[in-house]
Formats: C-alpha cells, structure tokens, sequence
C-alpha cells in the first residue's frame, strides 16, 4: 500500500541518517577527547537500538512490511553488533552506489586471495556491503544470499564477537 511504502522509504533514510551520524563520528574522532567520543558513541547506540525497537513494532504481525524491511533489521542489527569496528563499511553503506558497492565487493574477495586482508573484517564488509545492495533492490546471486544467511547465523556472530543477546534473539527469531 501507499503508506507502507512512505512507511518504508522513511525508516530508510532514518537508518541512512544514523549511519551517516556513525560515519562523522568515526571522521571527526581526533577532534574529540575520549568522553567526548564515547558519550556520541553511545548515543547513537541508543538511538539504533530505539530504531531496532520501532523496526521489531512496524513488522509485528505484517508479513509484507516484514519481507521489505528484513534487509533494514539486518543492516541495523550489523551496526549495532560490529559498531564502530569498520567504519568505512558504514560509509559504503550510506554513500555509495550499487556499482561502487560491486566493485568493492571484487576488491575485498580479491583482498582475500592474495591474503592482505583477515577474512574476519571481510566477512563483516562483504556482507554490510550485500545488504547495502540489497536494501538499493540489487539482485543477489544465490551465493550471495547462501554468504549473507551464514552471515547472520548465531554461529557467526558469536558473543565472543561482542554481540549482545538482543542481537542474537533477534536472528534466532528471524531464520
């Protein structure tokens, strides 16, 4: 319907926004003194946890809604879980276009073979970098959605990584 898709459009420009607020955070990190940078930090946790919340509210019981704004819960879910860890993976996120994210894609997988890169950030980039194409409706090849599904299992983002419970109910409650 007409106020779903507003409904939609409008959650993501606000995580967009609060992904280009993380982005500034990272950018500005040398001009701010460490409480400073902390108290920023975690309020813009608070603020994706609260998006989180409105997400869950929006979804519950409303399988349409639900299928459009998976890509969303899983793109808040990863920020809020592996905040701060990558910041460039957020700014792929806010500010580029599907075939800059492409091309990024092959430079990470090639970063890979030739073993500059661990494959514990790459997994975190490949897969911020397939739900920022898929939340722009890009075609995943089933690869891709089988990486992304794997991705997001509870196995992946174990609480060693820092994830907290939420997080995890919330994949748990979504496969």
């Amino acid at each position: 319907s007409m106020a779903e898709s507003v409904l939609v459009k409008n959650l993501q420009q606000q995580l967009e926004r609060l992904f280009n607020q993380l982005t500034d955070l990272e950018e500005c990190r040398e001009d701010l003194d460490d409480d400073e940078y902390d108290e920023a930090k975690q309020d813009t946790l608070e603020q994706l946890k609260e998006f989180q919340a409105t997400l869950d509210k929006a979804t519950s019981g409303n399988v349409t809604l639900e299928d459009e704004l998976s890509n969303l819960k899983l793109a808040t879910q990863a920020a809020i879980s592996n905040a701060f860890k990558t910041p460039e993976v957020l700014r792929l996120f806010t500010k580029q276009e599907p075939a800059q994210l492409r091309q990024t894609l092959t430079q990470i997988e090639r970063d890979i073979t030739l073993g500059k890169r661990s494959s514990e950030d790459a997994k975190v980039e490949k897969s911020t970098i397939l739900n920022a194409l898929k939340m722009r409706g890009q075609e995943l090849s089933n690869e891709e959605e089988m990486f992304l599904q794997d991705s997001l299992s509870p196995q992946s983002l174990a609480p060693s990584q820092g994830v907290s419970d939420q997080v995890l109910n919330l994949i748990q409650n979504k496969t």
